[in-house]
């Protein structure tokens, strides 16, 4: 079954941390940018950071750059995303998406034109 999976997300406390994982199956991710997205209750998707299939380039939402990290391990077939100093506002729904796209592009597509979405994986941070 082609299909990606998140995990890792949780309630915690402002200031504390969460690594979200994202793996593949069914698919290798060797080929493919892979992008964060989140969404908060009442509030549009926004595109969090992306890590691109070539060369790792990676792009990070300006008010995160510092504090959120991307990474990708293509022998476990999996994107990682390292949250630190967590914000009560980063509280949201955070999906991953793939997609052979470059991240400049990717981030403008619409939701039914990215190859691949998770489930999403639920983040809440407390005050």
């Amino acid at each position: 079954q082609v299909q990606l999976v998140e995990s890792g997300g949780g309630l915690v406390q402002a200031g504390g941390s969460l690594r979200l994982s994202c793996a593949a199956s069914g698919f290798s991710l060797d080929g493919y940018t892979i992008c964060w997205f989140r969404q908060a209750p009442g509030k549009e998707r926004e595109g969090v950071t992306c890590i691109e299939r070539s060369d790792g380039d990676a792009y990070y939402l300006d008010s995160l750059k510092g504090r959120f990290t991307i990474s990708r391990d293509n022998t476990k077939n999996t994107v990682f995303l390292q949250m630190n100093s967590l914000k009560p506002e980063d509280t949201a729904v955070y999906y991953c998406a793939a997609d052979p796209t470059p991240w400049y592009h990717f981030l403008l597509l619409d939701r039914g034109e990215v190859d691949y979405w998770g489930q999403g994986t639920q983040v809440t941070v407390s005050s």
